[in-house]
C-alpha cells in the first residue's frame, strides 16, 4: 500500500498520541524480574537461599504498594544447574515474558553460558557468579556483580592457609561443574605463585559416592590442608565423613557452601563439621555477644518467623533482597524500567548500603563487593545463618 503524504500525517499523529499514553501504561505496568534459579538438582543449595530473600523482597515491596505504585513481578525459572535450561529460560525471558532485568543465574557455568546472551539483548542482568571472567565491561556492559569474584574468595582462603594457618602443602579439590573446573585451576595458580606446593589436585563428579580413593591420595601426597570448590553440600558431607572415617584431622577450607545448614543433616556425626572453614563475611559474622552489625541484626528480627534461616546461610537470603531492591530502587530513582535507566543507576553507585554488602560500581567496573569484607568463617558454627569467624583473626569482627 502507497502511503500518502495525508495518510502519513494522520498515521503520525495517531503514533504521537499512543505515544503520549505510553507513560501513563508505564506507571502500571508491572517490573518484571526474571529469576534464573537452581532450585533443584546437586548445586541447589545457594538458589534455595537467595531465592528465599527473593521473595522477602518482593512481598515487602508490594505489601509496601510497590515502586511508585507499580508491583514486582518475578518470573522464575528453575535451571537446575544446567546450562542448556539456563540458557532456555533467558531466551524466553527476553523474547516472551520480556522482563525488564534479570536476578541471577547463582552457578557460574549457567552463567558463562547465558551472559553473552543477555549482552546481545542490552538486558540488565545482576548475579552473584564467582568466575572473573564474567565480568567484563567492554564484552558484557549490562553485567553486574552483586557478590565477590572468585579472585576475591581465592585469595581470603589462600591467605587463611598460608598466613594464619602457616600450612605450605595444600590439595585443591572442585566438582565437574564449568564453575569446579575453572575454580581449582585459578585455586592452583594462586597458591604455586605464593610459593605453596600443591600436592594434589582432582574435579570430582558431584554424585560419586565413594571419596575414599581421592582424601587418600590427598593424604598419601602429604597435603596439610584440603582446599574445596564446589557448591554441592553432598558431595562435601561426603568429604567430611570419609575425612573422619580415615581418622584424618586434615582442615578443609573452601567454598561458601562448606558452611550451608544442609551439612548438618547429611554428616555421620556433628564432628565431622569440626576443623571446616568456610568463605564468609564481616556483614554477616556475629561478635562475641552473638549479635551482627548494625542493620544486619535488625534483619535477622525482621526475618524471624518469615524466612526460615536454620538450613541455610544468611549472605544467600540478604543477596537475595539486595538484588531486588537494586532493580526496584534503579527503577524509583531513575522513573523508568528501561535497560538504559536500570543501568544508568547501577553505575551511579556509591557505597550502596546493602544488606549483604555496601556496593560501589562505575561505567568501567561491575565488581562491586568490597574486598575487605571477605573472611573465613567456622563453618560449623551457624546462628541464624551467620558464623564466628575462623581462628586466628584479629580484631574482632
Amino acid at each position: 500500500m502507497i502511503i500518502s503524504r495525508r495518510r502519513f500525517t494522520k498515521a503520525a499523529m495517531g503514533a504521537s498520541m499512543v505515544g503520549l499514553a505510553r507513560p501513563a501504561i508505564a506507571q502500571t505496568e508491572p517490573i518484571k524480574i526474571g529469576w534464573l534459579a537452581a532450585l533443584t538438582g546437586p548445586s541447589s543449595a545457594p538458589g534455595v537461599g537467595f531465592n528465599r530473600g527473593v521473595i522477602f523482597a518482593t512481598e515487602s515491596i508490594n505489601g509496601a504498594g510497590g515502586v511508585k505504585g507499580r508491583k514486582v513481578e518475578l518470573i522464575t525459572r528453575d535451571t537446575q544447574g544446567d546450562p542448556t535450561k539456563a540458557v532456555n529460560a533467558t531466551q524466553e525471558m527476553i523474547s516472551q515474558a520480556r522482563v525488564h532485568a534479570i536476578w541471577g543465574p547463582t552457578n557460574s557455568g549457567e552463567s558463562l553460558a547465558v551472559t553473552p546472551i543477555m549482552a546481545r539483548a542490552k538486558m540488565p542482568n545482576i548475579h552473584p557468579c564467582v568466575v572473573d571472567s564474567l565480568i567484563d565491561v567492554q564484552k558484557f556492559p549490562n553485567a553486574f556483580r552483586i557478590a565477590p569474584s572468585n579472585t576475591q574468595w581465592d585469595d581470603a582462603v589462600r591467605n587463611y592457609c598460608l598466613a594464619i594457618l602457616k600450612l605450605k602443602k595444600v590439595a585443591v579439590i572442585g566438582d565437574t561443574t564449568g564453575y569446579g573446573v575453572s575454580a581449582v585451576k585459578a585455586s592452583v595458580a594462586g597458591f604455586k605463585n605464593d610459593g605453596a606446593e600443591v600436592v594434589y589436585q582432582a574435579n570430582i563428579d558431584a554424585t560419586q559416592p565413594d571419596l575414599t580413593p581421592d582424601l587418600l591420595r590427598a593424604r598419601n601426597a602429604g597435603a596439610e590442608a584440603i582446599v574445596i570448590w564446589s557448591v554441592s553440600t553432598g558431595m562435601e558431607a561426603r568429604m567430611m565423613n570419609t575425612r573422619a572415617a580415615m581418622g584424618w584431622d586434615v582442615p578443609f577450607v573452601g567454598h561458601p557452601s562448606l558452611s550451608s545448614g544442609e551439612i548438618g543433616s547429611l554428616i555421620d556425626k556433628p564432628a565431622n563439621w569440626d576443623k571446616v572453614y568456610a568463605v564468609g563475611y564481616r556483614s554477616c559474622s556475629y561478635g562475641a555477644d552473638g549479635k551482627l552489625q548494625g542493620r544486619n541484626q535488625e534483619l535477622v528480627e525482621r526475618l524471624a518467623g518469615k524466612v526460615n534461616l536454620s538450613d541455610t546461610l544468611l549472605w544467600w537470603v540478604a543477596c537475595g533482597i539486595d538484588a531486588v531492591e537494586l532493580v526496584a530502587k534503579a527503577v524509583e530513582t531513575r522513573g523508568s524500567s528501561s535497560s538504559e535507566a536500570i543501568t544508568g543507576y547501577w553505575n551511579s553507585l556509591s557505597k550502596y548500603n546493602g544488606y549483604f554488602g555496601d556496593y560501589s560500581y562505575s561505567p568501567t567496573q561491575h565488581n562491586g563487593y568490597p574486598t575487605a569484607d571477605v573472611v573465613m568463617s567456622a563453618a560449623s558454627s551457624a546462628k541464624n545463618g551467620a558464623f564466628a569467624l575462623a581462628p586466628g583473626y584479629s580484631g574482632g569482627r
